[in-house]
């Protein structure tokens, strides 16, 4: 085996010429400010609302109880979980073909022939031992190529595990208050519905006594059955709602406890978005993306490699003998090693072809992530838009609301003066409903882009 010495010596020290390009980030076009951002939310020195723990951005513990249920039981983050062992087994895999391989065997077998008339019966045994080495040298870094390529693969199923945490942390908080705000609007049908209830019985009571027309009572009722209507189909929603969490929680439907009311829940005015830039370290899609274009520019050298001599080595050693007692005997022993070069010489444009198919699939790789942090900048902007014009939207029909709680009050004490019709009341009340119902819907939009904005600057994949 001493002869092997040098050659692997020899291999180590010319093992280090790797072909193919080295990779260099593409340059994207990044600009300095959010657009739509307000100066707080813009200002350099405030941390990004990404940068947070979505524990510390949703802050109802039972909203927090349930996104930890989720990120461990949920079937999407379980599969994207297994996909990063099947990268790392690859990366395994792909590393093991740039070392030598090794292996050995044993050889043992007894004969005897049986006596003859000219021959006395004879007994044989024999032995063997061995032990061989292959190793294809990785003189262009092929192997290295290939190993670098499986490593960003690896990085890059990494962080589309963080993208479908974040994805499911936004899913789950979405979910959640929309439910709160089905709540919401159901237990304002219901109280809207028991005072209708009320009203009719005193319109009822005083159509009796001749104080008031029948009209007056069917117009009650209408009131009564606007409220009662809303009723079974806020049921079914909520229940189809608490479906949906539960399947994020990787649960059978079933229902979902609350925490905080909708009215309750903390979200700050101003959100600092931090600046662009950082984005592109810290949302999860863009560097998976990233990682699969530094997979696709090594795969590049792989391709290119094939153009150059394949060498490789072989060498075995070891013991054979025709009879055990003389196993290990200096005689019995044997050895051999071998080179060999293997270059193509014609292959009709397979390798030309092979290569100018790497290049194209970095290049679209290349797009793909400059797509990707294009896509990033236009959701953060309108996130930014959305929550603010949100906020503004709920604002407004706050003041619609309060005028609308007052109208029919006044209705019904113009009505209960006789100097004004049920009609008006009708009417009063109706609105004043559906801009409850309305208002409660708008509690919910602006709580919702928040979980668009956090998601958008790359938040909730952090632990």
């Amino acid at each position: 085996m001493r002869p092997l010495l040098p050659s692997f010596l020899v291999a180590l020290l010319i093992s280090g010429c790797t072909v193919g390009p080295d990779y260099k980030r593409p340059s994207a076009v990044v600009p300095t400010e959010f657009r739509a951002a307000s100066p707080e939310a813009s200002r350099a020195e405030a941390a990004s609302l990404g940068n947070q723990k979505w524990f510390d951005v949703f802050r109802d513990e039972q909203l927090q109880s349930l996104i930890r249920t989720a990120i461990q039981q949920n079937y999407d983050v379980r599969i994207a979980a297994t996909r990063v062992l099947q990268a790392q087994a690859q990366l395994g895999i792909t590393r093991s073909n740039q070392f030598p391989s090794v292996s050995g065997g044993a050889t043992l077998g007894a004969q005897r022939t049986p006596e003859t008339i000219a021959f006395p019966p004879i007994e044989q045994s024999t032995g063997g031992l061995n032990l061989s080495a292959a190793w294809q040298l990785d003189f262009w870094g092929q192997y290295r190529r290939a190993t670098e390529a499986a490593r960003a693969s690896l990085l890059a199923t990494e962080w589309g595990r963080r993208a479908v945490i974040s994805s499911l942390v936004s899913s789950v908080a979405s979910a959640y208050f929309q439910l709160r705000a089905l709540d919401l609007q159901m237990e304002l049908s219901e109280n809207a519905l028991t005072a209708r209830r009320e009203s009719l019985r005193l319109t009822s009571v005083l159509a009796n006594h001749g104080n008031t027309s029948e009209l007056d009572v069917r117009q009650a009722e209408q009131l009564v059955y606007t409220a009662s209507e809303e009723i079974p189909d806020l049921e079914r929603r909520i229940q189809q709602q608490e479906n949906l969490l539960s399947t994020l929680l990787g649960n059978n439907p079933g229902p979902i406890a609350r925490g905080l009311s909708l009215t309750e829940q903390p979200h700050p005015p101003e959100v600092p978005a931090g600046i662009p830039s950082e984005l592109l370290e810290r949302r999860p899609d863009i560097r998976q993306s990233e990682q699969v274009l530094i997979a696709a520019n090594a795969q590049i050298g792989v391709a290119r490699a094939a153009y150059y001599p394949q060498i490789s080595l072989t060498g075995a050693g070891g013991f054979q003998s025709d009879a055990l007692a003389r196993l290990f005997a200096g005689s019995a022993g044997l050895w051999s090693f071998a080179g060999s070069l293997a270059q193509p010489i014609f292959t009709a444009g397979r390798i030309r072809s092979g290569v100018r198919l790497a290049e194209a699939q970095q290049q679209e790789a290349v797009l793909s992530y400059q797509q990707t942090i294009q896509q990033s900048f236009r959701e953060v902007s309108d996130a930014l838009i959305g929550y603010r014009k949100l906020r503004e939207f709920r604002e407004q029909q706050e003041l619609l609301t309060a005028s609308a709680q007052d109208a029919a009050h006044l209705s019904n004490i113009r009505y209960k003066g006789g100097v004004a019709s049920y009609l008006e009341v009708l009417t009063n009340e109706t609105n004043y409903f559906s801009a409850e119902l309305n208002l409660a819907q708008a509690q919910a939009n602006e709580l919702l882009a928040l979980v668009q904005l956090y998601q958008a600057l790359g938040g909730g994949w952090q632990e």
